[in-house]
This record gives C-alpha cells, structure tokens and sequence, in this order.
C-alpha cells in the first residue's frame, strides 16, 4: 500500500519540535505535532472524502482523539494491540484551531480532542505504523 503526502506536506518544510507542556493548561497548541492512528479504511475513507469524523469510538465519543508524541505508543498498545496495517498521522496541532481541546484523558493525562472533523489538508505526514513482533514500530523522529 502507498502513502503518498498531500500537496501540502510536500510543499512544507516547517519543522515542529515543541514538545507538550507537561504543567498543562493553555498554549498548548504552540508548533507541535500530535498523532492519529488510522486503520486502512478509515485512512481511505480520509484520502477520498477530505474529511472525517475519525474511527467509531471518536464518532461516539464526539471528538476526534489524537496522542502526543509521549503518548502514541500507549494509545497504539492499549487501542490497536495486534492490529497490523495501520497508519499514522501526524498533524500540527496550531492548523487545527481552537475546535482542538486538551483534556484530562488516561491517567490524568492532557490528551488533544478534535471537536470538528478531521481534515486531509491538515495531515502533515502519513506512515505506515508496522506490527513487528506483536509491537508497533514508531518512527524514530516522532516530536
């Protein structure tokens, strides 16, 4: 399977390095990047609409849910444990606007929650997320 970069990937070559906060509170949608994980129809369905409301548990929970780079590793294991073809996203947090929220999630962690539809235009990269031995393996420049 390919994973080609929307145009606007190709044509960006900002580099966002800003880590979350871990005080919490406002500001935190400074250049950073956050992540989503996909499997291959919802990432379909994302190429050809546009748009999306994200997976099932993000349509009933009524947000989009997105993981920190600190935080990707954990939502894989604990979401997507045994789950082999799956993308990831990576979107910067500052292009989403105030419809992203940070809010207490596991373990009272700030987790960024997408109150609006996720737009392909946002979506900075997209990589396959391999299962290798039972893991997900993560690229090494995850920010």
């Amino acid at each position: 399977m390919a994973f080609p970069y929307c145009g606007a990937v190709v044509m960006s070559t900002v580099r966002f390095h800003r880590q979350l906060d871990p005080a919490g509170g406002p500001g935190h949608q400074g250049s950073m990047r956050i992540y989503k994980i996909l499997r291959p129809e919802e990432w379909d369905r994302l190429r050809t609409e546009g748009e999306s409301a994200g997976a099932p548990i993000d349509q009933a929970d009524g947000f989009v849910h997105f993981s920190t780079a600190a935080q990707v590793a954990e939502t894989a294991a604990k979401h997507f444990a045994g789950t082999d073809g799956l993308v990831l996203l990576a979107v910067a947090a500052e292009t989403l606007g105030p419809a992203l929220r940070w809010e207490k999630s596991r373990n009272d962690a700030l987790f960024p929650h997408l109150y609006g539809p996720l737009r392909l235009r946002d979506v900075l990269r997209a990589r396959p997320l391999p299962l290798v031995g039972g893991a997900h393996q993560f690229p090494d420049d995850l920010t």
